[in-house]
């Protein structure tokens, strides 16, 4: 073992015995109590040294014996220790692909405040690599939603979309002026390559089957299938219990969510029979709105928004893939210009939408959809 403090909380002392790891709310830990000899000694906790070599060095600076072994269990217990040799192999693959562990170093510190566990940033990352995301989408929220997934270490992140990029899918962070003209798959291909810190595994390389999609991010270019999706374009998502998450913007208002969970979280047709019951001329209207979106030559994606929006679905997305269930399942977070306000609107299951999450879900997913989600996205 070669323990390291977690360099990803800000150090300080409290008084002349506590010691705050951390700066905010969220992931500050108190420690103590802490005599000055053992926090100057804390300081060699790198992740360059042994237990025994610690020990020996704790020893010649006159701290008492067992004390490097008390201070390690301590860290430990409150998920603020590392071990430069922890992970398994899949971990000691990573750590064997320097450009990308260079590339990755403040997602691997994002990674170790919810993985307290030693190592926990690392097989976080190793996890990562052999997932398969499917981003529908590549204008100026979908673009930068596939980037962003492909940057933090997503090894499989597939683009789907029609047509030719045009100048208006043109955003910092997404597709560049250069692919102007492109088919959009094509130029989403190439950005994804272009993000992702280093090759990412082919079909079969890990000895296994191709893995098959872990999450599908539905980003439509009209924000239009973001606030009212089609429940037909989810069917099989639905049938096969694949998650997808919704995110887009529409007419100045930025879509994040839901997160759909099939048959346990409300779907594209609950959505659309829960409008139906509250506004019976839903359906019409929204016949005249798709056709509209034919004939719209620009929609209402303000860059700012629509970056902000990629930015909180990815950040959604990471969230899930790495085993959390983010606050868009079971709710939508929407703002709208100019004040720009996230809010929550709840999502709940249809007693009889088909997906079966009223009825199989039950009060959970009721408790999930209507819960207080004050803490933010």
């Amino acid at each position: 073992m070669y323990p390291k403090v977690k360099s990803a909380l800000a150090r300080a002392w409290r008084d002349l015995e506590t010691v705050q790891f951390g700066v905010t709310p969220a992931h500050a830990v108190v420690l103590g109590p802490v005599d000055t000899a053992t926090g100057a000694f804390m300081e060699r906790l790198d992740g360059t040294r042994s237990m025994e070599l610690l020990r020996a060095e704790a020893a010649a600076m006159g701290l008492p014996e067992g004390r490097v072994d008390g201070l390690v269990r301590a860290l430990a217990a409150a998920g603020l220790l590392d071990d430069a040799t922890a992970g398994g192999a899949r971990a000691q693959a990573v750590r064997a692909r320097p450009g990308a562990m260079e590339r990755l170093g403040p997602d691997l510190g994002s990674l170790s405040l919810v993985h307290r566990e030693p190592g926990g940033d690392l097989r976080g990352v190793a996890a990562r690599r052999a997932i398969r995301v499917r981003v529908r989408g590549s204008g100026r929220v979908g673009a930068v939603i596939a980037a962003v997934l492909a940057a933090a270490g997503v090894g499989r992140v597939e683009v789907l979309d029609g047509g030719r990029v045009e100048p208006a899918d043109v955003a910092p962070g997404g597709l560049a002026p250069g692919s102007v003209g492109r088919p959009r798959a094509e130029a989403g291909r190439a950005l994804v390559r272009e993000a992702a810190p280093g090759r990412g595994p082919r079909a079969g390389e890990d000895g296994g089957p191709e893995p098959g999609v872990a999450l599908v991010v539905v980003a439509p270019r009209d924000g239009l299938e973001s606030w009212a999706p089609d429940p037909q374009a989810a069917v099989d998502w639905v049938a096969t219990g694949t998650p997808h998450l919704y995110a887009g913007v529409l007419e100045g208002t930025g879509l994040v969510g839901p997160l759909v969970l099939p048959g346990c979280t409300a779907c594209a047709g609950c959505m659309e029979r829960d409008r139906v019951a509250r506004d019976p001329a839903w359906p019409r209207m929204l016949v005249q709105w798709r056709s509209a979106h034919r004939r719209r030559a620009a929609a209402a994606c303000d860059l700012g928004v629509a970056t902000a929006v990629a930015g909180l679905a990815a950040a959604h997305a990471l969230s899930f893939l790495d085993g959390e269930l983010p606050a868009s399942a079971g709710a939508r977070w929407e703002a709208a210009l100019p004040a720009l306000h996230w809010q929550a609107a709840p999502v709940r299951p249809h007693p009889d939408c088909p997906c079966g999450a009223a009825v199989r879900a039950g009060p959970a997913v009721a408790a999930v959809a209507g819960s207080d989600r004050s803490g933010g996205p």
